[in-house]
């Protein structure tokens, strides 16, 4: 059975780190290669309803599910490899430094890779991406919400590590996906991923 994915908490009482956490892993476990049959049946079969009507990411979200329930696993997976795959110059960068500085393996990766240090991260052997491509970053503030660490998994080190790696791009990746002629599933994931972004930046300055 696939196992559920998480856009908001489901039920009453349960953790909003916990969802917040799910929902980094799922953006980068769509965004790091084309998904898996298992992972597009449970966005079929995912909870669409927020507790509380109107929540921002409901409309997104089920936008998404939608796309899932509608494409086959195969259409999705060549809509991935038309968007970020091919030979060269893809049709769309997933990589940071390309919209921070226009260049891919530019400053911006340097200086993240100083950030990463400093958690006591750094890239696993036999990883091809560089760090900056966003589903590295996702799975990094999946770490700092969900890891045991307190010292480096905080709302602090999470704060810090959004708004000078993820905020800036993120919506510049967002409106070219969008305006992608070939995008479906991933102009409704661009949905979601500009909304949560939105969420995110506010939740934190609330903070």
């Amino acid at each position: 059975m696939a196992e559920s994915v998480l856009p908001f908490p489901e039920r009453a009482g349960f953790d909003e780190e916990t969802a917040r956490a799910e929902l980094y892993g799922v953006l980068a476990a769509l965004l790091t290669a084309p998904p898996g049959d298992e992972l597009l049946a449970a966005l079929r079969v995912a909870v669409t309803e927020a507790l509380a009507r109107g929540a921002w990411l409901e409309a997104p979200w089920q936008a998404l599910v939608a796309q899932a329930r509608t494409l086959s696993p195969q259409q999705v997976r060549d809509e991935y490899d038309a968007l970020f795959g091919g030979v060269g110059r893809p049709e769309v960068y997933l990589y940071a430094s390309h919209y921070l500085s226009g260049f891919l393996n530019d400053k911006p990766l340097a200086a993240l890779r100083d950030d990463l240090a400093a958690l006591g991260l750094r890239r696993a052997e036999g990883v091809a991406e560089t760090e900056d491509h966003l589903a590295v970053l996702c799975e990094v503030m999946r770490y700092l919400i969900a890891g045991d660490d307190a010292e480096v998994c905080n709302l602090a080190r999470q704060h810090a590590f959004f708004a000078r790696h993820l905020h800036p791009w993120v919506p510049a990746l967002c409106d070219a996906l969008q305006a992608h002629p070939a995008a479906r599933f991933y102009s409704a994931l661009a949905e979601l991923l500009r909304t949560f972004v939105q969420v995110e930046a506010q939740a934190f300055e609330m903070a």
